[in-house]
């Protein structure tokens, strides 16, 4: 009712803060979705641990693949309860991280179809190398300017 009130008005969203466009965008209050946030993210940075940890046990290399991935679709998932679901799938398909979230989905499907279905180990763990690549690139998108420094750090370090 309020946002048809402003609509009325002639307020636009633009006046509103940041704040007040978040809570907009769900049902959930905002400390309810800060809470969900952070225990969605920390659960995947637990899982990737766990991962790490159950490298080493014997078949360990179809656990670390299974909860690595895991741990990173539950960090990608916690976003979600910042933005929303809708906000966040445009966000990571816009021009500017199209190609890094293509990328970042596929070696989550690819590793987990190497290590469940094609039984090769050496393939997930590069997979899980290259998904921690493409994870890492992809979130230096939201940050202005990351990458074009990346770059350039890499650029000069093999000139």
């Amino acid at each position: 009712m309020e946002k048809l009130r402003r609509v009325l008005s002639g307020q636009d969203d633009e006046e509103q803060g940041l704040t007040a466009q978040v809570l907009d965008a769900s049902s959930l209050s905002f400390n309810t979705r800060l809470k969900w946030f952070v225990i969605c993210f920390v659960a995947g940075i637990v899982f990737s641990i766990l991962g790490i940890g159950l490298l080493w046990l014997p078949n360990g290399i179809k656990l670390y693949a299974v909860f690595y991935t895991l741990g990173n679709l539950l960090a990608l998932a916690s976003t979600c309860f910042l933005m929303g679901p809708v906000k966040q799938l445009k966000k990571m398909f816009e021009t500017t991280r199209l190609l890094a979230t293509v990328i970042m989905l596929l070696c989550f499907v690819f590793t987990l179809c190497a290590v469940l279905w094609w039984k090769k180990k050496g393939l997930a763990l590069l997979f899980c190398i290259l998904q921690f690549l493409s994870m890492t690139w992809y979130s230096l998108s939201y940050i202005p300017y990351a990458r074009d420094m990346v770059l350039k750090c890499c650029s000069s370090l093999f000139s």
